[in-house]
């Protein structure tokens, strides 16, 4: 018989987290103004708010902590970093930045400007605000298929290159900033994006003179699926899979917190030295000097490190199997969610689950707010809220997909935990019936406002 599945590390240091009292969190949460941002860590029992900067670093990584050079300028863990970053990636330029809406910011504040299009694959929020910032417009060129939470579609990350070739074909180069691709794409719910249309979006792009970016946060998770999913893939290894995918790229940001598996840092990789001098300029202003860029040499070091461990395909393995554990076990409860399961996260669909509260009360922060009162677990939406008003009208967005979206932390929580998550989740559903309103803005921030807005629950 076969042996069972199991993790490919060992528990070496826990921390210990409290479980709280219902009244504590109905408590705490209206404290909060109903933003589960501005809940206190020690009020969360299973923290799903996000992937990013949440993971458990490895032994090595501590130890490679330990040999960081902090050197103003030419440290020795810079080198290392970019040893790892060609290695990895293939591009032989980079900047340092301390995390990836930094990078960005200098990337962006080069290739952006007002009027501009950049066109891509459903924006997430850091992308979109900086390209709003600058009075531009992104333009979301995403296949139909990723706004069906039910269809099975290997890869519903994709660009729909069609929908592309109207913005390249009707709009000046000039105006295009650059075509901007994430992997995963993380809005339409932690799906990949094939190794063919990368390599189609490349020639599009390039066909009309237009830059090509990859949003690479989750490149690791995107050649895992591509290695299961897409045919001549199977044998090859997840860095060879990765150089593949960043070599049809001119450039790309990195948010490392995700695939990385570091608590902070990210960095701008760059094909042609030309943007690399021209984005320096912005990295020095904004970030710190080039070989350094707002990152201490440790942290350098243990990124370094990181970017191996997390390109490891027994790693990925696990870490994609424990996401398809949860979402197996909330779908036999007949929980609606988004398929098939991501790489990051589990998306939960709030339209679906919470069909009488109106787009206008916002069923995806209302059912997240659920889940915390129920158990503890912080997850987060991603909705209306996210999306932001028209930066023109005023008006809100309400897109396609409203989802709460509980994205696991790597090597952090056990199937144990992902059991209990499944259990709060049930137990709402068992009740969403009582759930009749959901909640109304009090206040917002101009852009970005879901990380700072203050809500009121209506009754």
């Amino acid at each position: 018989m076969d042996l069972p599945f199991t993790e490919p590390f060992k528990i070496k240091m826990v921390e210990n987290i409290y479980r709280s009292t219902k009244e504590e969190r109905e408590n705490w949460i209206k404290d909060a103004s109903f933003n589960l941002f501005n809940l206190k860590s020690e009020q969360v029992f299973i923290d799903l708010l996000t992937d990013s900067g949440t993971g458990a670093m490895s032994d090595k990584q501590w130890s490679a902590i330990m040999l960081g050079d902090e050197s103003y300028a030419g440290a020795s863990s810079y080198y290392k970093l970019k040893d790892a970053i060609k290695d990895i990636t293939g591009f032989n330029f980079f900047l340092p930045t301390h995390q990836g809406r930094a990078a960005e910011n200098v990337l962006f504040s080069v290739l952006v400007k007002e009027g501009d299009l950049v066109p891509g694959n459903s924006h997430f929020d850091t992308t979109k605000g900086h390209i709003e910032f600058r009075k531009a417009i992104a333009v979301d060129c995403t296949i139909d298929a990723a706004s069906d939470t039910t269809l099975w579609h290997p890869f519903k990350g994709n660009v729909d290159l069609e929908k592309l070739e109207n913005v390249l074909k009707n709009n000046p180069s000039e105006k295009i900033s650059c075509v901007i691709v994430t992997i995963t794409n993380n809005t339409a719910g932690g799906q990949p994006v094939s190794m063919s249309n990368l390599r189609e979006v490349a020639k599009l792009s390039h066909k009309y003179g237009v830059k090509f970016i990859i949003d690479s946060a989750r490149f690791a998770e995107n050649a895992y699926f591509i290695k299961l999913r897409e045919d001549g893939y199977a044998d090859k290894d997840i860095r060879d899979i990765a150089r593949e995918m960043f070599s049809y790229a001119d450039g790309m940001t990195m948010s490392s917190k995700k695939d990385a598996i570091v608590n902070m840092g990210g960095f701008i990789g760059f094909r042609e030295e030309g943007l690399f001098r021209q984005a320096s300029t912005y990295n020095i202003i904004y970030e710190g000097f080039i070989t350094y860029g707002g990152m201490s040499g440790r942290d350098m070091n243990a990124l370094a490190q990181g970017l191996y461990e997390g390109t490891e395909f027994s790693y990925l393995e696990s870490r994609i199997n424990q996401v398809g554990y949860l979402g197996t076990k909330i779908k036999v409860y007949g929980i609606p969610v988004l398929e098939p399961f991501g790489g990051h996260a589990i998306f939960i669909d709030a339209k679906k689950f919470l069909p009488d509260i109106p787009k206008e009360e916002f069923p995806a922060q209302t059912l997240a707010l659920e889940f915390y009162t129920e158990g503890g677990v912080r997850g987060v939406e991603i909705g209306a809220l996210m999306a932001d008003r028209d930066p023109v009208t005023r008006q809100n967005r309400f897109p396609d997909l409203e989802t709460v979206r509980l994205a696991l932390p790597r090597r952090v929580y056990t199937n144990n935990h992902m059991d209990y998550v499944a259990e709060v989740v049930r137990n709402v559903f068992e009740r969403k019936d009582q759930i009749k309103r959901g909640v109304k803005i009090k206040w917002e921030a101009p852009i970005m406002r879901h990380f700072t807005i203050d809500l009121e629950r209506l009754h």
